[in-house]
């Protein structure tokens, strides 16, 4: 545990997960050219990225069950192998049906990397160090949206849609390379309990795992934090940036590399949060969701254009939930046995991207249907009007909202269950700040 053997693992992890990120984002600066090349409506278009995330999350709970039997080194291979010949399905496409088989492909390769990695973590490190390396393997992984938004955009613009996928198909390889040659499942000697015996006592740990409710508070929370910064990054933001707000295509890119910054910064002292106050976990989650919120208020009902700060503020607060969203598999972590961890991990990364399919879903027919009230009341077609924009990303209050109280249904009987079993009463947030704040004054009255 925790050896120089244990680093290696991490490292070609994090390395697997950057390429799956570079793989899972590379549509989302290709959005125009994906118009041109295949036409349709923005609801052609967001299907796409749609399909491709209900892959994924329905992939989620069938992989951490095959994780649990067979173990993440194989689930891995197969995984980057999938994802090599998605992208070159999606480069040769020469039409929308071929592009939308190519980002299945893509999707289930994709949907086998993260879970895997975090059961390397969980298996090759101890201590509380493992929730602040979950947090660094997040924001290392991320930098392939970084990969996508810069070095495969200048591909794009210069070569075009091919050459882009390839490029892109590229990078997958040589993670398939690395996978096979360094990724073992556990070290030698290791008393971690075995892979599940059979398909059925795997079947019988997902089922375990599901009904705890610690792994249902891991789904709200990574439901809640995730689901705005994958809308942007992975389809909308790019349009809204470029047709909605006026930016250069190169300037919108670049904008969403802000994502990513924002999580390199504030992913480490969110892995320190998380593993020094464990028992507030779910204020952390729900800090950030009440934070995207007043964020998404703040660009929303701005008149008319708002400047580039509050856009740079919204890409800020929204990148913060994606490292606040790997709280949540702490929550899968801490409430499970290691044996069934892959099957908790995958219904745990279910909940963030249901509601990023369902947003993004939902943003594209809203677009689409307010541009035929447009049309029908005599106006011209203005699919991707700034207005139109804010009525379509609002739709994330009613998606969010719902997790959220999802959310706390789930904290309630989590906090029951950890009062019934280990006698740990956790009390409001408010009482805990106070007590604090006593102990603190009582501290400088005796030294005074």
């Amino acid at each position: 545990m925790n050896s120089r053997r244990s680093w290696l693992i991490f490292i070609i992890g994090s390395i697997a997960y950057l390429s799956a990120i570079l793989q899972r984002t590379s549509l989302g600066i290709a959005g125009v050219a994906a118009t041109e090349r295949f036409g349709g409506s923005a609801a052609v278009l967001s299907s796409l990225a749609v399909v491709q995330l209900i892959v994924y999350a329905a992939a989620q709970i069938p992989v951490g069950v095959l994780i649990d039997r067979f173990g993440p080194r194989v689930l891995m291979i197969s995984g980057t192998a999938l994802m090599v010949v998605g992208q070159l399905t999606l480069a040769f496409a020469p039409s929308i049906t071929f592009a939308v088989i190519g980002r299945i492909l893509v999707g289930a390769g994709d949907a086998t990397i993260f879970i895997s990695v975090i059961r390397l973590i969980s298996s090759w490190f101890s201590g509380k160090v493992v929730p602040q390396l979950s947090q660094w393997f997040g924001n290392i992984g991320q930098l392939g949206q970084v990969l996508s938004a810069v070095p495969l955009a200048w591909v794009l613009h210069l070569w075009g849609w091919t050459a882009a996928f390839c490029s892109a198909a590229s990078v997958a390889v040589i993670a398939l390379i690395v996978i096979v040659i360094c990724i073992k499942d556990r070290p030698a000697g290791s008393v971690e309990t075995p892979v599940a015996t059979s398909l059925k006592a795997a079947l019988t740990q997902l089922r375990l795992a599901f009904r705890r409710p610690g792994t249902q508070l891991g789904f709200w929370s990574h439901y809640v934090t995730q689901s705005s910064g994958a809308v942007f990054s992975l389809l909308w933001g790019f349009p809204f940036m470029v047709y909605g707000l006026g930016y250069e295509p190169a300037m919108a890119a670049a904008m969403l590399t802000i994502l990513v910054g924002a999580g390199i910064v504030f992913g480490p002292f969110l892995g320190i949060l998380t593993a020094r106050h464990p028992l507030r976990r779910s204020n952390i989650v729900l800090g950030i969701v009440t934070a995207m919120g007043l964020a998404w208020g703040l660009v929303l009902l701005w008149p008319g254009q708002p400047p580039v700060w509050v856009i740079v503020l919204l890409l800020v607060v929204i990148g913060i939930g994606g490292p606040g969203s790997l709280i949540g598999f702490d929550f899968a972590r801490t409430s499970n046995p290691q044996s069934s961890h892959g099957s908790a991990n995958g219904v745990v990364n279910v909940g963030g991207f249901t509601a990023s399919f369902v947003t993004m879903f939902l943003v594209g027919l809203l677009l689409d249907v307010q541009d035929s009230w447009r049309v029908g009341g005599g106006g011209s077609s203005d699919l991707y009007a700034l207005g139109s924009f804010k009525v379509a990303f609002a739709v994330q209050y009613l998606v969010v909202g719902i997790g959220v109280a999802f959310l706390v249904r789930a904290r309630r009987r989590t906090r029951r269950q950890l009062s019934r079993d280990e006698g740990i009463q956790v009390a409001p947030l408010w009482v805990a700040v106070s007590k604090a704040w006593q102990r603190r004054t009582d501290r400088r009255a005796d030294r005074n």
